[in-house]
């Protein structure tokens, strides 16, 4: 790749000093050959930044105040890389370990498809390195559902062509960043879910292609901030998250097959949270 192909990796930490380190200890094997990484704290009371400063010298850390979610504090970073930007952002949970060879796939698509808006890598579960958690995106408006491909399937040739996705999970994904800057960011109002999949459909409405690729390989501990388990908070966030993303792409006459089916997603959702399948 050119050294004019400038990332930064944004990852953001709330409380989760350890699980940043395995995930900025895999990020330091990397092998792109200019990318800078900037942790954005979002206001932690675990003693985080002092610890990441004195283990991770050479990583930009910014320390907000309070906790301003995924949203508020992904778009804080991403507004910190002024003046000097680089060409292309990347968004990393804390709760992941990437491959070395990760981010090269994502921008090189972001290069070659003329309409490329988006990319977003392979994701397995990290306690089970060959079961998929993402292996593309499924979006439908009609019945308010929302889901992952692949999950919790065995990974094989059926996962491994790059192809056309309805939405990037933030969990990780690679944008240009003029067009991000350019939609805008996060939406903030967004109660931690959804405002991935919100970003995703604003960047196929102006003509854009979101795109799972393979070659990117990463591992998600899945649930992580939240222990994996059944959280009633998770599910009112999800349950806002949807309503929220339906009220703004929904069309009227979605409006009433979506308030047909929705309760029915909301306990999907339930049963998702009860056996740790989760988003």
């Amino acid at each position: 790749m050119s050294t004019d192909l400038s990332v930064t990796i944004i990852v953001l930490n709330w409380n989760g000093k350890g699980l940043t380190i395995k995930c900025l200890e895999s990020l330091k094997k990397v092998n792109y050959s200019n990318f800078n990484i900037l942790v954005v704290d979002n206001g932690s009371t675990d003693g985080s930044v002092d610890t990441l400063k004195e283990k991770f010298p050479e990583v930009s850390i910014l320390a907000l105040e309070n906790n301003l979610g995924y949203a508020g504090g992904n778009n804080r970073g991403f507004d910190s890389l002024e003046p000097d930007p680089p060409k292309f952002v990347i968004f990393l949970n804390n709760d992941t370990i990437v491959d070395e060879n990760f981010i090269e796939p994502l921008v090189k698509q972001l290069l070659t498809k003329k309409h490329a808006g988006q990319t977003t890598p392979k994701i397995y579960y990290e306690n089970d390195p060959q079961l998929i958690w993402y292996a593309g995106g499924i979006v439908n408006l009609w019945t308010g559902s929302i889901y992952h491909l692949g999950i919790r399937q065995n990974d094989g040739p059926g996962y491994s062509k790059t192809h056309k996705t309805k939405y990037a999970t933030g969990c990780c994904f690679c944008m240009r960043y003029d067009e991000f800057k350019e939609f805008g960011g996060f939406d903030e109002t967004f109660p931690m879910y959804s405002e991935d999949v919100d970003l995703s459909l604003w960047i196929r409405s102006a003509g854009k292609q979101v795109w799972f690729v393979p070659d990117s390989k990463i591992w998600h501990k899945v649930s992580a901030s939240f222990g994996g388990a059944f959280s009633f908070g998770k599910l009112v966030r999800k349950a806002k998250g949807i309503f929220l993303l339906i009220k703004k792409h929904a069309n009227p006459i979605q409006w009433i097959t979506i308030t047909i089916l929705l309760p029915i997603q909301l306990i999907m959702i339930i049963i998702k949270l009860i056996f740790k399948i989760g988003r």
